[in-house]
């Protein structure tokens, strides 16, 4: 196996063969006229299908969870965290305003409960109970909150606390919250919380509490599975939404709506154009083994090269057939050790030299470094020697 190649797959596609965000802003003018801000994107290719104002930085209210969930998603796919262990309540978190679960000083609820609380019933509280029991405080957890935004490359965010409650400087954007909400949904476990319309927290105890979601498409509009809402007084009626039909998966943002009425009729006008027009091409589910790649001097010689989400092309509905190469870059030069979830490549989907679609290529597993002893084994198998 080689450290670095290229290998070329022609695909048999359906291909659009115009700028897909051009023709659905020219095409679609009467889309979130009410509101300040809005996005409209599928979620594989990355692909903007509508946009309006959508770099305008503005307050998220608690669509700032999203971040929130973001982290405490990656925490339990790294296993710093399982779901069933248990979170104490602090009196700071017990103590915040708003949307809230009412978690008493002391208590104790399970990750799985502090994420029910947080994906349905937008729970500020349960919101600072988890930043503190990741980060150690609120303040650390911010800070991860903020180097995620620039790892994910967003310029116009930042946040000051794990909620959403008013702030000064804290503020995002609808292209910012889409690529946020695309960055949690490689996560789909998440879908498991944000997809409940109702369920219930303390069940065994007299303080029984119902948990209602405060997305109600989720309950009103086929194939919505998330994400989150927002109000404030300055953030106005805000929504992200995720939904799901006929493997294609799209994000909707709308900022700034005057109700929430006018809020999730905006939304579904969105998503009614995005089903309509469109159609996705599945590739490859996340994780799914693409090759083998060489590893210097590791305890394993090789490393398993997975997709780090899932693959999929976008085509506007009828349009001609054409061919796609697939392109897949590995790095040369792999050295133990290798940790899982490190990137070793990028797999890109070209049309006559435009790319795309891009996916970074990551390790199925780790690789420590090799002791002398089994590189010496090696070695004297490489040339025929005794091991």
């Amino acid at each position: 196996m080689r450290g670095f190649f290229i290998r070329f797959l022609a695909i048999t596609i359906l291909l659009s063969t115009f700028q897909v965000s051009a023709l659905a802003e020219e095409g679609n003018i009467n889309l979130a006229k009410q509101s300040s801000s809005a996005i409209l994107m599928e979620r594989d290719t990355g692909t903007i299908l509508f946009e309006k104002n959508s770099n305008e930085k503005l307050a998220p209210a608690s669509m700032t969870k999203i971040m929130t969930m973001l982290l405490i998603m990656e925490a339990l796919d790294q296993g710093k965290i399982t779901l069933d262990e248990k979170v104490r309540t602090s009196e700071r978190a017990a103590s915040m305003g708003g949307s809230q679960i009412f978690l008493e000083v002391g208590e104790e609820m399970t990750v799985e409960e502090m994420l029910k609380g947080i994906a349905i019933a937008s729970g500020n509280d349960a919101s600072v109970a988890m930043a503190e029991h990741l980060a150690g405080s609120e303040e650390n957890f911010i800070s991860m909150m903020n180097d995620k935004a620039k790892e994910l490359g967003l310029t116009n965010t930042n946040f000051m606390n794990s909620n959403g409650l008013p702030a000064e400087n804290h503020y995002t954007t609808a292209y910012d919250l889409a690529v946020i909400s695309k960055e949690l949904l490689k996560y789909e476990n998440v879908l498991t919380y944000t997809s409940l319309y109702e369920d219930y927290l303390r069940q065994d105890t007299d303080k029984k509490f119902w948990l209602v979601n405060t997305n109600k498409l989720v309950k009103f509009y086929p194939g919505v599975d998330g994400l989150k809402t927002g109000y404030t007084r300055e953030a106005k009626y805000c929504l992200t939404v995720t939904a799901k039909k006929n493997d294609m998966r799209v994000i909707a943002v709308i900022m700034g709506a005057q109700t929430p009425k006018e809020r999730n009729r905006q939304i579904t006008e969105m998503l009614d154009y995005a089903f309509s027009q469109y159609m996705t091409h599945k590739l490859y589910d996340r994780g799914h083994k693409i090759t083998e790649s060489k590893v210097s001097k590791g305890q394993e010689p090789f490393v398993e090269v997975v997709t780090s989400e899932s693959v999929s092309v976008l085509t506007k509905k009828g349009e001609n057939i054409d061919d796609v190469e697939e392109k897949i870059d590995l790095d040369n030069d792999l050295k133990a050790p290798i940790k899982k979830g490190d990137q070793v490549g990028l797999l890109r989907l070209e049309k006559g030299g435009t790319v795309l679609v891009e996916v970074p290529l990551i390790a199925n597993n780790d690789v420590g470094v090799a002791s002398w002893w089994q590189l010496f084994k090696r070695t004297t198998t490489k040339f025929g020697g005794r091991s």
